[in-house]
């Protein structure tokens, strides 16, 4: 009966009916008559039994007094909307005992009126459905779980995937399912007895529950086969699909810990197989439960204990990946790197400084370009390592040219990234490789992005200053083509700002490249600012630059980055001719 009948009810005065029958009103239901306006009148031994209230304990107090407090407000409107309506409202409730117990009961609540059909009296007739309502609860858990490791089972997981892929049109995230089987676990099963294999599949399934995001679904299929439906993905295939790859990493780390399964040790495997789905494609769960299915059998036959994904051409871009960073650590490990430089000079052409530009040189001679590896490197946190190494060897190299004629002058610009700038011991690790190596710290530039304006600004601002305190210069890479950083510009410790080659490169002829160009010059002479142009490759943008107020040129007008012999002999040889503004035709 509703907890505030006596709040909702009409407010009539109460009339005795005499049409309650004694017979009625003793039977095996619980039954409570209140008044008009809710005021409880009588009930019977049922409800005594039920509540566990004596009959004076709740004459003249309302049914607010049986409240659970679980159902909200609107709960009781539509009730009462109903009784207005029809004169009777029937349904589940939660109450509460004397004793302070919840239970559930069916309540049924009918509107008495007398013969001029004003309401004289509320009769609820009550139910204690404790038990028969344990019992469907019992039903729809062997309907819709597996009895063994309590995981949703293959009817509510094609359920779940319906509702998915419905979903899934709505949105432009991807979504995965990954079929999971146990390698040899018949074996395991029969030569340890079922009762072993069970405690392997409950371990089993805790460590899935463990392994998974929030959101994401487990199911046991039935013998050794689960499944994980994986949700919100990226809305690229590619970043979608690593993120599937690293979970399913995290899975297989997880199954391929030891087992203590009763008196017997030992290890157990999984071979997984991976499906992405986009758009409501395809359409039907047990198309994509197939398609895990047969990826699944691929892992199998790739040697067992590992994933594989359906889509071949992703398997393809995946195993790449995946051989890619391999092989990149281990050139990490073998030093497989070298520093190629590329001149940076002033309007007569003389050189006053140069770019470090990291490449990888495989052991068979081949040459990597840093953008085939670094945003592999910076998603690896590999770009740390790689960093450390780079500043370490510009320092060596800064040592090297201070000894050398015509070189001593040089700033040797190295790139820095944002997660190797937040490193919280990274003004600490400049300063000693500096100190190290016994360089002029004027001579060293760290190349900052915009990227890195976006994190930690305040801590971002007083490195920086650190670092400028004892003569390091900063420049800010690629400026105008990442995110607006106007409002800390003039509170950076910048000594120069670099125009990306994106707005050099059809400068002759694109009047909005010009005019971005001479905003960014403006800005930085209002800054105090120097600004250099890269990706200069014709004398035609040159000479526009220099028109515009730009005063250093970096690109293949020039020179290419190359190993640093080829550049001291370049350097030399414009330092031997008669003007430095002859450079450009020597390159």
């Amino acid at each position: 009966m509703s907890p505030s009948l006596s709040a909702c009810a009409p407010t009539h005065v109460a009339v005795h009916n005499p049409c309650v029958a004694a017979t009625v009103f003793e039977a095996a239901q619980g039954m409570m008559v209140t008044d008009a306006r809710g005021r409880i009148v009588r009930v019977n031994q049922a409800f005594v039994r039920i509540t566990g209230y004596s009959s004076e304990e709740v004459v003249g107090q309302t049914p607010r007094l049986l409240s659970s407090g679980r159902h909200v407000p609107d709960f009781y409107a539509v009730m009462w909307a109903a009784i207005a309506r029809d004169g009777i409202w029937e349904g589940e409730i939660w109450n509460r005992r004397k004793n302070g117990e919840v239970y559930p009961e069916h309540l049924s609540i009918t509107a008495v009126r007398d013969d001029d059909g004003e309401i004289t009296n509320y009769v609820a007739a009550l139910t204690d459905i404790t038990l028969s309502k344990a019992a469907n609860d019992e039903i729809r858990s062997l309907a819709f779980y597996d009895p063994l490791t309590r995981l949703p089972n293959r009817r509510l997981l094609l359920d779940r995937l319906r509702q998915v892929l419905a979903a899934s049109s709505q949105h432009d995230r991807y979504c995965a399912l990954m079929f999971i089987d146990l390698d040899n676990f018949k074996t395991l099963n029969d030569t340890l007895g079922h009762n072993v294999g069970d405690l392997l599949l409950s371990q089993v399934a805790e460590r899935l529950q463990s392994s998974l995001r929030k959101g994401d679904t487990v199911a046991r299929l039935g013998g050794d086969e689960f499944v994980v439906l994986v949700e919100g993905l990226s809305s690229g295939a590619l970043e979608a699909a690593a993120e599937v790859e690293s979970l399913g990493a995290k899975i297989l780390a997880a199954l391929n810990r030891p087992y203590e399964l009763g008196t017997h040790h030992c290890r157990s495997t999984p071979s997984i197989g991976a499906t992405l789905f986009h758009n409501g494609e395809p359409p039907q769960p047990d198309d994509l439960l197939m398609q895990a299915d047969i990826a699944m059998y691929q892992a199998k036959q790739a040697g067992r204990n590992g994933m594989r994904f359906f889509d071949r051409r992703m398997q393809d871009r995946i195993s790449e990946r995946a051989q890619l960073e391999s092989d990149l650590r281990h050139a990490i490990e073998c030093r497989q790197f070298a520093l190629y430089y590329q001149v940076q000079v002033d309007q007569h052409g003389k050189a006053r400084g140069a770019e470090a530009l990291i490449r990888w040189i495989r052991s068979d001679g081949a040459t990597v370009s840093p953008a085939s590896f670094i945003s592999l490197a910076e998603e690896t946190g590999l770009i740390l390592s790689i960093g450390s190494w780079v500043l370490e060897t510009a320092c060596a190299q800064l040592a090297a040219w201070q000894a050398a004629p015509g070189m001593a002058h040089l700033v040797l610009a190295i790139n820095v990234s944002a997660q190797q700038f937040h490193q919280p011991d990274f003004g600490r690790e400049v300063r000693m490789a500096v100190d190290r190596h016994g360089i002029d710290p004027r001579l060293l530039k760290l190349e900052l992005t915009e990227g890195v304006l976006l994190d930690k600004i305040e801590d971002t601002i007083a490195c920086m200053q650190e670092l400028k305190a004892i003569g390091v210069r900063f420049s800010l890479d690629d400026f105008g083509t990442g995110y607006s950083s106007l409002q800390y510009l003039k509170r950076l410790p910048l000594s120069q700002l670099k125009i990306d080659q994106s707005f050099v490169r059809d400068l002759a002829s694109d009047s909005s490249d010009q005019v971005i160009v001479r905003t960014i010059i403006a800005m930085a002479r209002s800054l105090q600012l120097d600004v250099i142009a890269e990706g200069v490759e014709t004398q035609a943008q040159r000479a526009l630059l220099e028109e515009l107020g730009c005063r250093r040129y970096q690109g293949y007008l020039y020179s290419r980055p190359v190993p640093e012999p080829q550049l001291r002999a370049l350097i030399t040889g414009w330092s031997d001719q008669p003007s430095a503004s002859a450079g450009p035709k020597n390159s």
